[in-house]
C-alpha cells in the first residue's frame, strides 16, 4: 500500500483541484470494527459501498459551460439526484441497491459495487446555477452548468489634438 495516495485522498480525481470537495477519510481501507475497536476482516458491504462511493466524474470547461460526466451503469435517472446547494456547490448523489439474495443462490464472485455515492464540486463565480441541466443516457449522467457571458470592456477611441 502506497502512503502517497492515502495522504492526498486516494479517491480524488485531482489532488490539486481547488474546486473538489471530496472528503478524505484517513481510515479508509483499514479493517477496523467500530463496535469494539479491534481489527477484523472488513465487511463486504463496506468494500462495496466504498467502491461505489468513488464514482468517477469528469469536469470539463467549454467557452459556454461547465460539463460534468459521470459513469453510472445500471442506475435509472430516478436513482440519481443533482442539486445545487449553498448557491454554488453542485452535488451529485445516488444509490445502487444490492441485489437480493435468494436462499438457494450460491455466489461465486461479487465484483459489481452497490451502495451510496456523493460527489460535490464548488462551482466558479461565472456559473449560472439557475440554468443547470442534467440528462442521463446509456448509464452516463451529463450535467451542464452554463457560464455567464464575459462582457468585453468597451473601447472608446479618443481623438488626439495637436
Amino acid at each position: 500500500m502506497s502512503i502517497i495516495p492515502s495522504i492526498f485522498g486516494g479517491n480524488r480525481s485531482n489532488v490539486f483541484d481547488p474546486f473538489s470537495l471530496d472528503v478524505w477519510d484517513p481510515f479508509q481501507g483499514f479493517p477496523f470494527n467500530t463496535n469494539n475497536n479491534s481489527l477484523s476482516a472488513s465487511s463486504s458491504t463496506a468494500r462495496e459501498t466504498s467502491q461505489f462511493a468513488s464514482t468517477r466524474i469528469d469536469w470539463k470547461e467549454t467557452p459556454e459551460a461547465h460539463v460534468f460526466k459521470a459513469d453510472l451503469p445500471g442506475l435509472k435517472k430516478e436513482e440519481v439526484k443533482v442539486e445545487v446547494e449553498e448557491g454554488n456547490v453542485l452535488q451529485i448523489s445516488g444509490e445502487r441497491s444490492k441485489e437480493a439474495e435468494e436462499k438457494n443462490d450460491k455466489w461465486h464472485r461479487v465484483e459489481r459495487s452497490s451502495g451510496k455515492f456523493l460527489r460535490r464540486f464548488r462551482l466558479p463565480e461565472n456559473a449560472k446555477v439557475d440554468e443547470v441541466k442534467a440528462a442521463m443516457e446509456n448509464g452516463v449522467l451529463t450535467v451542464t452548468v452554463p457560464k455567464q457571458e464575459v462582457k468585453k470592456p468597451e473601447v472608446k477611441s479618443i481623438e488626439i489634438s495637436a
